[in-house]
C-alpha cells in the first residue's frame, strides 16, 4: 500500500454498492479520470465543486485507490452561472 493524493477532481458519477460507494472523478488539470472507492460509505461529493482527496492504493489483487479524506478544493473554483442584474441588485451594499 502507498499514499495517493490529487487535487482539482470533479465528480463524474457516483454508484453504491454492497461494501463500497465508488466515485469516478476527473482531475480537470491532467484530464485524468479516476475510480474512487469510499469503503466506509462517509464520503458526501457532490458535482458542481472541485475537490481534493486523499488515501491509499491497495493493489493486492486489484488496484483500489481507497479514499480516506474528502475537502472542497478551494484553490480551484468553478466558475458561477449566477445572473447579476444589470441594475446592481442582489445584495452587495453601494456606498
Amino acid at each position: 500500500m502507498f499514499n495517493f493524493s490529487a487535487n482539482h477532481l470533479l465528480l463524474l458519477s457516483r454508484t453504491e454498492g454492497r461494501s463500497c460507494v465508488v466515485f469516478v472523478m476527473r482531475d480537470d488539470s491532467t484530464r485524468r479520470v479516476y475510480r474512487l472507492y469510499d469503503f466506509s460509505k462517509s464520503q458526501i461529493i457532490t458535482s458542481g465543486q472541485y475537490y481534493c482527496v486523499s488515501g491509499k492504493v491497495n493493489s493486492a489483487d486489484k488496484l483500489y485507490l481507497a479514499v480516506e479524506s474528502v475537502k472542497p478544493d478551494t484553490k480551484h473554483l468553478l466558475p458561477s452561472n449566477a445572473h447579476v442584474p444589470a441594475d446592481g441588485a442582489g445584495g452587495s451594499s453601494m456606498r
